[in-house]
């Protein structure tokens, strides 16, 4: 097995295991590497130093299971919050945001869909907005 770093195109960096460097490529080659955050297909690998893990660091450097699985359920209950508390505009996000903005619109809280494109030139506007991993309601 191996592990590399990988960084879309937003520069989104994450990281993520392969059998072998070949395993990378090929799935690389046949596009079914995405950005875990905004689905981007344009994910390249990092420049990424060795991991020398001893017995004093084993500990330290171990995947900690429970800090994972409380963070998902911690998004799971922003998930929920957010659908109940805020009006879901789909891929008209950009639209309305810009409406809300500029003051043509009334003030409220909206969540939807964006490209990163759109996300950049919202960014490039002055319009604040958050991105939230959206997580499954299941446990697993």
């Amino acid at each position: 097995m191996i592990r590399y770093l990988l960084k879309c195109k937003d520069k989104h960096e994450f990281e993520s295991w392969f059998l072998s460097s070949a395993e990378y490529e090929r799935l690389k080659k046949k596009n079914l590497i995405k950005c875990i955050f905004c689905k981007s297909q344009e994910v390249d690998k990092s420049i990424m130093s060795p991991g020398i893990i001893g017995k004093v660091h084993a500990e330290h450097d171990a995947f900690n299971n429970k800090e994972f699985t409380k963070i998902k359920k911690d998004l799971i209950k922003l998930k929920r919050f957010v659908e109940k508390n805020f009006k879901f505009v789909g891929d008209k996000f950009p639209q309305e945001i810009r409406e809300i903005y500029y003051g043509n619109k009334e003030n409220k809280n909206i969540y939807g869909i964006t490209s990163s494109e759109e996300r950049q030139e919202l960014e490039e506007e002055g319009i604040e907005f958050n991105s939230i991993p959206w997580t499954r309601n299941k446990e697993n």
